[in-house]
């Protein structure tokens, strides 16, 4: 299964303008919003905390063998123009082919809900520490400008939004299926005989990564077509339904 570094900015002191906090805190509701998204839809995370920096961040992630480097930032305008800009910027290293895929899914998803679409775009820099220097495919999107009034409270107001279309963009990528969220359920496997397959994608043909005995205990966090997302041990995987009782 596919596993993200999750990386929203630490940056406390860009504030909002609408007085609810820094970039760093809600960024941090960001990431706590897509959560659920990504443990649903079985894509596994490691995630920076408000203590760390981008450098440090950057080399925690090239530490691991991370498939996807995502960093939730918000913009500001430049000095003498403050409050006059809007949008969002998907940003990505040029020449990274899987960068520029997953910044154009997230800004394709992202304009499906944000008020003035057009305004939505992807852009390539070298300037970026967080896409220059990931050894995984990066993005760095900068959601609205947190000196905008409207943009702040848009920001605000759409977390939960936000974060669905993040992770729609994030399945896209992965070639997954989105399934919405559901509250955790504990379940236990029921099969006669032999073992109930853990698989990498919900098809017969999911390459096999456990094989889970009659009785072992899993958490169920979302189920679609018959699957269920399934978490077995340390491991995030695909089972069929019919052969989890939960």
């Amino acid at each position: 299964m596919p596993i993200i570094y999750l990386s929203p900015s630490t940056q406390e002191w860009n504030m909002y303008v609408t007085g609810s906090g820094s970039e760093e805190y809600n960024m941090n509701l960001l990431a706590d919003a897509l959560v659920p998204y990504l443990v649903s839809n079985g894509i596994q995370y490691t995630r920076n905390s408000p203590d760390m920096t981008a450098a440090s961040s950057i080399r925690q992630a090239n530490a691991g063998d991370y498939d996807f480097y995502l960093a939730l930032h918000s913009n500001a305008a430049p000095e003498g123009r403050y409050g006059e800009e809007r949008g969002i910027i998907a940003f990505y290293y040029p020449g990274s082919t899987e960068g520029q895929r997953g910044a154009e899914l997230i800004a394709e998803e992202l304009r499906r809900i944000y008020p003035l679409p057009q305004k939505v775009s992807t852009r390539a820099t070298t300037t970026l520490g967080e896409v220059r220097l990931s050894r995984a495919p990066a993005v760095l999107v900068e959601i609205g400008y947190h000196d905008n009034w409207s943009d702040a409270t848009w920001v605000e107001g759409h977390m939960d939004a936000i974060a669905q279309q993040l992770a729609r963009a994030l399945t896209r990528f992965f070639g997954l299926p989105f399934i919405y969220p559901m509250d955790p359920v504990g379940g236990t496997v029921a099969v006669s005989y032999g073992t109930l397959n853990l698989r990498d994608r919900p098809s017969p043909d999911g390459t096999v990564i456990a094989n889970m005995p009659s009785g072992a205990a899993v958490t169920v966090y979302g189920e679609w077509q018959g699957w269920y997302v399934v978490h077995y041990g340390d491991l995030v995987g695909y089972a069929a339904a019919a052969y989890i009782d939960t």
